[in-house]
């Protein structure tokens, strides 16, 4: 799949984000008939209650969680406010940009407020991946002695 810029900023995005959403009610209500969902009021108002979170994998091992997509004009990168997990930077605004070539996978996550779990997992998009803060693809550095 291609998560280009038609993909965020045409359907795509939207449809899955509402999908989310509905099948999270779904489960919530499921004696609710898909007929009968739009005009009842409980269902109504739960579906439009849920939070979905947006996490994006890229293909250097980083993911980050979106938490506003800035609509810009360019077609070959993604820009949007990260969902800090580090707490240094919570005091501010982490925008990033991404180039649409990088992004390997969305997961979208719907969830009820009332329903959260209390232990949500972390999107580490600050950090670099692997053990002792190494990338899986990065070597060791040969000291000139070795040569």
């Amino acid at each position: 799949m291609i998560f280009n810029y038609d993909w965020w900023f045409g359907s795509a995005y939207p449809t899955r984000l509402d999908e989310a959403k509905l099948r999270c009610t779904r489960a919530h209500y499921p004696t609710v008939s898909p007929e009968a969902a739009e005009t009842d009021s409980a269902f109504q108002k739960f579906f439009k209650e849920v939070e979905a979170r947006t996490i994006l994998y890229l293909r250097d091992g980083f993911s980050y969680e979106v938490k506003e997509i800035i609509p810009l004009e360019t077609t070959n990168a993604l820009s949007f406010e990260c969902m800090p997990t580090d707490d240094a930077y919570k005091v501010g605004a982490f925008v990033v940009t991404i180039p649409f070539d990088d992004i390997i996978r969305v997961e979208i996550f719907a969830v009820h407020p009332k329903e959260k779990p209390e232990d949500m997992p972390a999107i580490k998009g600050f950090s670099i991946p692997g053990p002792h803060g190494k990338r899986p693809d990065e070597r060791p550095q040969r000291s000139d002695a070795a040569e």
